[in-house]
């Protein structure tokens, strides 16, 4: 798989802006940071209202596609659109915690571990959800021949974020990037 392949200045980012789903979350703002099962709820939520972020799926045979879909000081949601030929490599959110639902396809999650010559793997399918973390670090990819479609919350928003590298000699690396990085 391939890591970071592009540029991240010419990620292939959108900003949508949608009344309805404005209000929708104005509903269920919190003021506050979520914690990973409000976050799990609300994707899943959201997950089930495909009239709030359906008109923004559409897909790349080589790159994947992202739109920020909200952005406020306590919550981020985005709607990725996966390509078989990429995967985020090995990261972590710095401090926000996260939750993704699976809304087309399928997505393979990998976590990083230690002496493990493979790394521990899930597999969530359409309908599936998952949270982590602060100090989670996984690589996300879609898994299967479907193209896959994902929504994920982050609290607080996400800021810089922590790429790892497994050298060939087995020592672990982390440098600092940002989330452009990680949706390119």
């Amino acid at each position: 798989m391939a890591t970071f392949a592009r540029d991240a200045s010419v990620a292939n980012e959108t900003v949508a802006a949608d009344a309805a789903l404005d209000a929708w979350l104005a509903d269920r703002d919190r003021d506050r940071e979520s914690s990973r099962a409000e976050l799990e709820e609300l994707v899943r939520e959201l997950a089930t209202r495909p009239d709030l972020w359906r008109g923004h799926v559409r897909h790349s045979p080589v790159e994947r596609i992202y739109v920020r879909l909200h952005l406020d000081d306590h919550l981020e949601l985005w709607l990725i659109c996966w390509s078989q030929r990429q995967d985020t490599g090995f990261h972590d959110h710095d401090g926000s915690r996260g939750a993704v639902a699976v809304v087309g396809g399928a997505l393979a999650e990998r976590r990083l571990a230690a002496g493990c010559a493979q790394p521990p793997t899930a597999i969530y399918p359409a309908g599936a959800a998952f949270s982590f973390g602060a100090t989670h670090i996984h690589d996300v990819s879609q898994a299967g021949a479907t193209l896959a479609t994902s929504l994920h919350v982050y609290s607080p928003p996400l800021g810089e974020m922590g790429f790892y590298e497994v050298a060939p000699d087995g020592t672990l690396s982390r440098r600092t990037g940002d989330y452009r990085e990680e949706f390119c």
